[in-house]
């Protein structure tokens, strides 16, 4: 998930986005669809039924057949992650995530795969991780990230890429 427009790209909330990009040059001779939503975060939920209604899981399919929801992985950003971890799970709730909340809405279930990328700030508290005080939302999902943190994030993707590939 992420937001369509320069202004939004390489913001926290693009986290998606920016997966796709990794992605696909990881899974070039995969049979995978990948798509960045071209509505914004609030209204991802129409987009994703109406790429699941038009491609087919394979090119066998009856005219009319349509992705499952179980076949589904949504890749956003989760606050109430820290930055440089992210999580895989299914069937679970949208805690508070509009963009999130749109495709359960639209899809009418939550049975679907989500990779939940942490974004919220961490410090360094006699070397280990440690949250800081909480940053609200609406004040860090629209930062860019810094150059730094980009490699950072590529790594973190790959490590995520692993994990998919080997599921």
């Amino acid at each position: 998930l992420g937001n369509p427009g320069k202004e939004y790209e390489h913001t926290r909330h693009n986290v998606g986005f920016l997966f796709i990009e990794i992605l696909e040059n990881n899974f070039k001779n995969k049979k995978i669809i990948l798509t960045k939503t071209q509505t914004f975060m609030n209204k991802s939920g129409a987009a994703v039924l109406s790429l699941m209604k038009f491609y087919h899981p394979t090119g066998d399919l009856p005219k009319g057949d349509k992705i499952k929801p179980e076949n589904v992985l949504v890749v956003h950003d989760d606050i109430d992650i820290l930055w440089g971890n992210f999580k895989f799970s299914f069937g679970r709730s949208s805690a508070g995530h509009k963009g999130v909340e749109s495709v359960i809405k639209a899809l009418k279930t939550n049975n679907f795969w989500r990779l939940r990328i942490g974004i919220q700030p961490i410090r360094q508290a006699q070397g280990k991780p440690a949250l800081k005080k909480r940053v609200p939302a609406d004040k860090i999902i629209l930062k860019k990230f810094t150059h730094e943190e980009l490699g950072e994030l590529d790594k973190i993707m790959k490590k995520a890429i692993r994990k998919l590939a080997d599921s």
